[in-house]
């Protein structure tokens, strides 16, 4: 088992909380983990990546290759394409369809979404409006985690345990959110995918 992952937004989307479940998960399961971060100006809506790679056998590197990535995980739709170069011909993006809009020329959005919806492989989720339906707003970045996780080769129940362990000590109210929220963005990408 092997799964290279882009997290690519904006700072202050959640990218990180992504980042760490996922790697709780794959130690917990005792699989190999690199990660790699880069911090934009977050507090004032920078573009923050994160490479992270999971494995059953030991990672050479910590940053995912050119053209190796399984997937890419984007909370903002124009950083998704910051990235393409680093997918694999099989990989999907999977990216929030909504907008953070910080630059004055931020490009149309139409045009954005019209080059995303013609990559081949592809899950583009209004993860806002399902979290806010779930009377869950902050937890749109959990919604893309579940929208990913068809493409992580990990087992939703082993994202499920990170969720546990991540917001654990916030309580259980913040544990269910959570866990409806993967469920809800899975459920969208099984039907979308």
């Amino acid at each position: 088992m092997k799964t290279d992952i882009i997290l690519a937004g904006v700072g202050g989307q959640g990218i990180l909380s992504i980042a760490a479940t996922l790697g709780i998960a794959a130690l917990e399961n005792n699989w190999y983990l690199k990660q790699a971060e880069t911090h934009g100006m977050s507090q004032r809506g920078g573009a923050v990546v994160s490479h992270l790679r999971i494995s059953d056998k030991p990672i050479a590197s910590d940053l995912v290759p050119l053209g190796k990535a399984n997937v890419i995980i984007s909370v903002e739709p124009m950083e998704s394409l910051r990235y393409l170069d680093y997918l694999s011909e099989t990989g999907y993006v999977v990216t929030n369809v909504k907008p953070f809009v910080n630059i004055s020329d931020y490009p149309e959005e139409a045009k954005i979404m019209e080059y995303i919806n013609n990559l081949p492989n592809v899950v583009a989720i209004d993860a806002d409006k399902i979290a806010n339906d779930l009377n869950a707003r902050r937890s749109s970045n959990i919604v893309m985690l579940g929208a990913a996780a068809p493409f992580l080769n990990v087992e939703l129940s082993v994202l499920e345990s990170g969720l546990r362990q991540i917001f654990g000590s916030k309580g259980d109210d913040v544990v269910e959110m959570n866990l409806k929220a993967l469920h809800a963005g899975y459920n969208f990408a099984m039907e979308n995918k």
